[in-house]
C-alpha cells in the first residue's frame, strides 16, 4: 500500500514537473490566454446566440466561454471536430487552456458541430468584433494606412458530371441522388485560376493595417468571384490614415476616382495594357508600393504556416464561420507575439 501510495505521489510530482518545463518553454495557448479575455468574448456570444435551457435531468451544456476556448483550440491546430476530442482527452495544455483540467466530461464532436451551428456566422463576427475592441483598448490601433488583398481558401474537391451541373445550376437536386448525398456536396465552392494553377474553394478578402498587421475587417467568399469586388467592403473605417494599398489587381481609375472623393489616397499599383509596358516611373511607383504591400503576405504566410486556410466544411455558411475562426485565431496569436 506504502509503496503504491510512494508510486501515486511521485507519478504527480512528475506530472507537474512536466507542466512547469513546457511553461518555461512557452505554451502559445497561455500566452494567447494571457492577453485575451475570453470571458468577454463569450459574452459577445451569449448576447448573440443564448446559452440554451437544459432540461431537467439532463446535462448541462458547457459554458460559452469553454466552448469558445474549444473552438480556438480547434482552429489554431487545423483540426477536425473527432481531432479535437481527441486531443482535449490527450493534451494536458488543451484541456488546461480550456478550463477543463480537473473535468470529468470533454466535450465530444458533436458538441462541438452543435456549438458551431448554434452561434453561426453572426457568433463569428461578433468574437471578431469583441477581439479587435480588446486590441484597440491595448493602444494597438490603425493608424499608419490599410492594405487590402484577398487568400485562397481551399475546400474539399467536388465532382460532378457535366448534367448534375446543369440541374445544380437551376437550383434543383440531380435525379438519382438522396437528401443525405446532396448534404454531403458543395456546390457553393467554385473554381478560379492563380498564376496559371487551379484552386477549388472559396476566397477570403482582408484589410490589414500596416503598422501592427492585424486584420481589421474581412469578407468571404466564393473563389471565383474577382478580388476587386469586395475592395470598398474591406475597407477599415476606423483606421485613421488615409492610405490604401493594394495590387495591380484591384487597379481602376473610376474606382480610384471614386476613392478619392470618399477621402482615401488610394496606392494601387499600376497594370501593363496589352502592347503598352509600364514607364520606369510607374514601375517605380510600383515598387515603392510592393515594399508595403508585402506585410500583408506575411500575414497570410503565418496563417499557412500553422494550417489555419484549410477547410472541411460544406457550403458558403460553414465556410464564412471557417474564415472568421481563422482571421479570429491569427489575430490572438499576433495580440500574444506583440506582448500587448
Amino acid at each position: 500500500m506504502i509503496a503504491r501510495r510512494t508510486a501515486v505521489t511521485n507519478d504527480l510530482l512528475a506530472d507537474d514537473g512536466y507542466v512547469q518545463k513546457a511553461d518555461s518553454i512557452g505554451d502559445p495557448l497561455q500566452k494567447i490566454n494571457a492577453v485575451v479575455d475570453f470571458a468577454a468574448l463569450a459574452q459577445a456570444v451569449e448576447e448573440i446566440a443564448p446559452r440554451p435551457e437544459q432540461p431537467k435531468g439532463g446535462r448541462p451544456p458547457y459554458p460559452t466561454e469553454v466552448m469558445v476556448r474549444v473552438l480556438v483550440v480547434k482552429r489554431l491546430h487545423g483540426l477536425s471536430d473527432e481531432q479535437t476530442e481527441f486531443q482535449l482527452l490527450d493534451r494536458r495544455s488543451f484541456r488546461r487552456f480550456c478550463g477543463l483540467e480537473h473535468s470529468r466530461n470533454i466535450p465530444d464532436r458533436t458538441t462541438i458541430w452543435n456549438f458551431e451551428n448554434r452561434i453561426g456566422v453572426e457568433g463569428v463576427t461578433a468574437l471578431f468584433n469583441e477581439l479587435d475592441r480588446q486590441i484597440r483598448a491595448h493602444g494597438l490601433e490603425a493608424r499608419a494606412g490599410q492594405i487590402v488583398d484577398a487568400t485562397l481558401v481551399p475546400a474539399p474537391k467536388q465532382h460532378f458530371t457535366r448534367v448534375e451541373k446543369e440541374v445544380l445550376e437551376q437550383d434543383a437536386m440531380p435525379a438519382g441522388w438522396k437528401p443525405a448525398k446532396r448534404r454531403q456536396k458543395d456546390v457553393d465552392a467554385s473554381w478560379t485560376k492563380k498564376h496559371g494553377k487551379s484552386y477549388h474553394g472559396y476566397k477570403c478578402t482582408v484589410s490589414v493595417d500596416r503598422k501592427h498587421k492585424f486584420i481589421r475587417t474581412w469578407v468571404a467568399d466564393t473563389a471565383s468571384v474577382h478580388d476587386s469586388q469586395h475592395l470598398e467592403a474591406a475597407l477599415d473605417e476606423w483606421n485613421t490614415s488615409a492610405e490604401i494599398y493594394a495590387d495591380k489587381g484591384y487597379v481602376g481609375g473610376e474606382r480610384e476616382e471614386r476613392l478619392r472623393e470618399q477621402g482615401y489616397r488610394p496606392k494601387i499599383q499600376r497594370k501593363a495594357k496589352p502592347g503598352k509596358a509600364l514607364s520606369a516611373c510607374q514601375e517605380r511607383r510600383n515598387r515603392r508600393i510592393a515594399k508595403v504591400r508585402a506585410r500583408v503576405e506575411h500575414v497570410f504566410a503565418a496563417i499557412h504556416q500553422w494550417g489555419g486556410k484549410q477547410i472541411r466544411t460544406i457550403g458558403q455558411a460553414r465556410a464564412t464561420f471557417a474564415a472568421g475562426m481563422m482571421v479570429v485565431v491569427y489575430n490572438m496569436r499576433r495580440l500574444a507575439f506583440l506582448g500587448a
